[in-house]
């Protein structure tokens, strides 16, 4: 049985650990709600700029362009395909991580000869440990997600697809349901299917826009545009699910550590009572022995 001075070693270094898993709960709360609010802000001009991209399509089904499938029937793609992974620069988040790269290895498995584009400490580690060659690997830290850097991931990914290097484009990320739960998706990104932008025609048609020089250059020039929109959203995503996920591992690091906390607690007070008992009682026998030499 331990001794009391080691069990209240052990009691402060519980608190010790627990001040420290509170402490990244509050900063991941605080993470949390800046980044859903940098969301926010920028989520109406998307929303907008989707609108107008579903007016073209309103307005005629038929327009070309290299971003789209085309408007018979999806017909496989051949060649090779690219791939965006989006983890954390490091754990503490649960199964968060591990859900990304699950979902990136199903890929992986469909087709070997796809390309990763990774961004997340966490994801290049995997990767280079089991000697899975990395297309591109981003660099910048994972935990500030900025519409510049999507810009930069969009302008490489787009830059491969129009020269016909990468076929098809997906994004692996985290999305987050809601508050309570997230889910590991794999989406594709490009080329879009033109039903993803259409929708019920206005109770009021609208008076018909004239595109100039045309639709397709319209259309075309709005795209990159919209998809640095869709990888921001991504990337905000994914880092919301971290926090979200953080809070939880670290909500569920401090029920254990008040949990250890009372079983320590409760041993050491045994551990205590059990020492003052035998020192009583080794007083009481000194106390007996001395008064039986005194009667001798």
């Amino acid at each position: 049985m331990s001794g009391t001075k080691e069990i209240k070693t052990h009691i402060q270094s519980v608190q010790e650990t627990r001040k420290i898993t509170s402490a990244m709960y509050l900063i991941s709360s605080t993470k949390l709600r800046k980044a859903r609010q940098e969301l926010d802000n920028t989520r109406p001009y998307f929303e907008a700029l989707r609108g107008e991209i579903r007016r073209i399509f309103r307005t005629t089904n038929s327009v070309d362009s290299r971003y789209f499938y085309p408007t018979e029937e999806e017909s496989p793609m051949d060649g090779t395909y690219g791939c965006l992974v989006i983890t954390a620069d490091k754990g503490l988040a649960g199964s968060y991580n591990q859900n990304a790269i699950r979902e990136a290895m199903h890929l992986l498995e469909q087709h070997p000869d796809m390309k990763l584009f990774v961004v997340g400490e966490y994801g290049r580690r995997f990767f280079a440990q089991r000697k899975i060659p990395i297309e591109h690997s981003f660099l910048y830290t994972a935990q500030n997600p900025t519409m510049a850097r999507a810009r930069e991931i969009s302008a490489l990914l787009l830059d491969g697809y129009d020269r016909g290097e990468l076929k098809k484009i997906f994004v692996v990320y985290t999305d987050m349901a809601n508050a309570m739960s997230f889910q590991a998706r794999s989406t594709r990104l490009l080329p879009f299917h033109r039903s993803y932008f259409e929708e019920a025609p206005p109770a009021q048609e609208a008076k018909p826009f004239e595109f100039l020089p045309d639709m397709r250059s319209v259309l075309d020039n709005m795209m990159p545009s919209y998809i640095s929109g869709y990888i921001y959203s991504a990337l905000i995503d994914s880092f919301c699910c971290e926090q979200n996920a953080r809070m939880a591992a670290m909500d569920s690091a401090n029920q254990n550590a008040e949990k250890l906390l009372g079983e320590l607690s409760l041993e050491f007070n045994r551990v205590r009572q059990a020492g003052i008992t035998q020192e009583i009682t080794e007083v009481s026998a000194g106390a007996k022995a001395q008064k039986n030499n005194h009667r001798r």
